[in-house]
């Protein structure tokens, strides 16, 4: 059965991404135009609501949000270029489906993807904010953050992460190195969380580490 898209749906949602950029920008995780947000809704065909590029995140509104198809193409009447990293998010959906991807360029994320980048990833565990992650019931959790290179090569990014995927069908996110945050949920709501879960976790890592080595 093909979906059909009402205008006040879109518009909904849209509402929702722009209000989650600007809560992001005000807490340092997405300033100037840096990440980009997406939301399923429909996927026969598949309609994604996704940022569109360059926009100050601090002041996105929700006419700045597009409506874009599996090609990336922007259906109806806004305006703009949907995210460079696009094709990341539309293969998230794809190969997870995943309903909303969220990414954020904080900090936090930026420095420990760089640091911990020779190990491919880093660990988090021991931590009681780790049951915020879907499936996850117990503070024991070992989650596994991957880290890769980043690339102006979207397409052939995305690939790259695909595979990693198909070996590793838990993650809950990963880092582009100095670059910042990937995450997804069933929900625009979920994947929000999960946002908030690893940002205070990748801060508690950082200042942990800062801690112990007498800063």
């Amino acid at each position: 059965m093909v979906s059909v898209i009402r205008s006040e749906d879109f518009q909904t949602v849209a509402g929702k991404l722009a209000e989650i950029g600007q809560g992001f920008y005000a807490r340092g995780w997405v300033l100037g135009t840096s990440g980009n947000f997406s939301a399923v809704l429909s996927r026969d065909p598949l309609r994604v609501a996704i940022s569109a590029s360059g926009v100050d995140k601090g002041a996105i509104t929700a006419g700045q949000i597009l409506l874009i198809d599996q090609r990336a193409e922007v259906l109806g009447d806004n305006q703009g270029k949907p995210s460079d990293e696009t094709s990341l998010h539309l293969m998230l959906i794809g190969k997870l489906g995943a309903n909303a991807v969220l990414h954020t360029h904080s900090v936090w994320s930026t420095m420990l993807s760089d640091l911990d980048a020779t190990e491919n990833g880093l660990v988090i565990e021991g931590y009681e904010m780790l049951k915020g992650l879907s499936g996850v019931s117990t503070h024991k959790h070992r989650e596994w953050l991957p880290i890769f290179e980043n690339s102006q090569e979207m397409d052939a990014l995305a690939e790259n992460i695909s595979q990693h995927l198909d070996e590793n069908p838990n993650t809950h996110g990963f880092l582009l190195r100095r670059h910042g945050l990937y995450t997804w949920g069933n929900s625009v709501a979920q994947a929000k969380r999960h946002v908030e879960i690893f940002e205070f976790l990748l801060e508690a890592v950082g200042r942990t580490r800062l801690m112990q080595a007498g800063y």
